[in-house]
């Protein structure tokens, strides 16, 4: 008997449930949103292009730097915004600034004139990379020539490692 009623219910019910459609559209919503994070964050990345002649030192500071006038110091020569202005043998006298570096400098804040006060100040900001091999009183030099013409924030770019943990 109980075999008559199970094959009852087999005819009966003998068709194979259908597992539910997968919904695909509440997946494809996941991975746009994804992808459109994973964009707007990776552009959120700002580097200063620094030449290949150069060799910066290493940091470990956090603070990203802003765009600002760029004094490049190599080996040989000195240059702002790409443009040679002086050498490294300039640099060596017994002056305490480079004066072709203060003229180039009072230069690029003459033309930043006409800015709203609140941008004024971010045009008083330059950033100095300098060689890791260029000495110490020579990038001295730089930052007095660059003071001596007004600029009252000076930043020295290094490129930044990871911290280490104790």
């Amino acid at each position: 008997m109980k075999n008559l009623r199970r094959i009852k219910r087999m005819a009966r019910g003998g068709k194979k449930k259908k597992t539910p459609p997968l919904n695909l559209v509440s997946l494809m919503d996941v991975f746009t949103i994804l992808v459109f994070f994973l964009l707007v964050n990776s552009a959120n990345t700002e580097e200063l292009s620094s030449p290949k002649i150069l060799k910066l030192p290493d940091s470990v500071a956090e603070r990203k730097p802003a765009q600002t006038v760029v004094v490049l110091v190599t080996t040989e020569e000195v240059l702002i915004r790409g443009q040679v202005v002086g050498t490294i043998a300039d640099a060596d006298d017994k002056e305490v600034i480079i004066e072709s570096v203060t003229n180039v400098l009072k230069e690029e804040l003459a033309r930043a004139i006409g800015l709203k006060p609140e941008d004024e100040g971010k045009s008083r900001e330059v950033t100095i990379m300098g060689d890791r091999t260029v000495p110490f009183k020579t990038l001295k030099k730089v930052m007095s020539s660059c003071t001596a013409a007004g600029y009252n924030k000076i930043s020295l770019a290094v490129l930044q490692k990871a911290t280490q943990s104790n």
